[in-house]
């Protein structure tokens, strides 16, 4: 299955990224500055899930650029934004000309949703005269002992948000519609999942979700979505796990990713 929207041209598509992030923040990572190829991209999410992306609120990463559009093109963009029906609320954390331009737009700095890289004009020039033996790297940090798995032992209601961080969730009992769960880690469903699921809510693609019975509006692994207008019917009240499948001859930036379900 594939996490990216259907139905739309390649070339639309493309100008744009958009994945979900933690506690239901999209971040956008915008691929093209034309305001029009924006607002395209983001109108096809929109049309195909609005109950996920209306209104819903946007990081914005310029970072995937090849340089950072001017205050007035940047301005444009978050325009574009909104015309598509979401709501900017920040810009991704970068570099200082990031932080720089935050400020002048009057816009939040997200470091949570952190840019890709730092652009090379920004970076310090080398002398090639001056070169002296590398330093020692630091020494390594010790790996903190995961958390234990959140356990909500009750039933999700509609409009009820459940997130564990950094840590599995395990619900005991039912999801229902409407409502969301939440984790960085891996979810568990020991009940019917009729709402929506997002599990590696960080960016751990090795993330799944499982459930005992399968009926959901939405399951998302690190930002890949998939939204069920009408259930696979071989999957439609089974129990299931959901996991992403990268391309692995590709780059991992450019790796588009499938959704893949299969029954327990």
């Amino acid at each position: 299955m594939s996490a990216r929207p259907t139905g739309a041209p390649p070339e639309i598509l493309e100008a744009c990224d958009l994945r979900f992030g933690q506690v239901g923040i999209a971040n956008a990572r915008v691929r093209n500055a034309d305001p029009d190829a924006l607002r395209a991209s983001l109108e096809v999410r929109v049309h195909e899930a609005p109950s996920l992306f209306q209104r819903a609120p946007v990081v914005v990463d310029l970072s995937f650029l090849a340089a950072q559009p001017a205050d007035a093109e940047v301005a444009a963009l978050l325009d574009a934004v909104r015309e598509a029906g979401m709501l900017p609320v920040g810009l991704a954390y970068g570099d200082g000309a990031t932080d720089e331009l935050s400020r002048r737009l009057g816009l939040p700095l997200i470091a949570k949703f952190r840019a890709a890289y730092e652009r090379a004009e920004h970076s310090e020039p080398v002398d090639e005269g001056s070169k002296s033996a590398p330093a020692e790297a630091p020494p390594a940090v010790p790996a903190m002992a995961p958390k234990p798995a959140l356990q909500h032992l009750h039933p999700v209601r509609t409009g009820q948000q459940v997130y564990a961080q950094s840590a599995d969730l395990v619900v005991v009992g039912a999801v229902a519609n409407g409502a969301e769960v939440l984790a960085d880690g891996n979810i568990h469903v020991y009940g019917t999942l009729r709402g929506r699921a997002f599990a590696g809510a960080s960016g751990d693609a090795s993330a799944r979700i499982f459930c005992s019975e399968f009926r959901a509006e939405i399951v998302s692994i690190a930002g890949h979505y998939r939204v069920f207008e009408e259930l696979p019917r071989e999957f439609a009240g089974r129990a299931v796990q959901v996991w992403l499948e990268h391309d692995t001859s590709k780059p991992a930036e450019s790796k588009p990713g499938k959704l893949q379900i299969a029954a327990l």
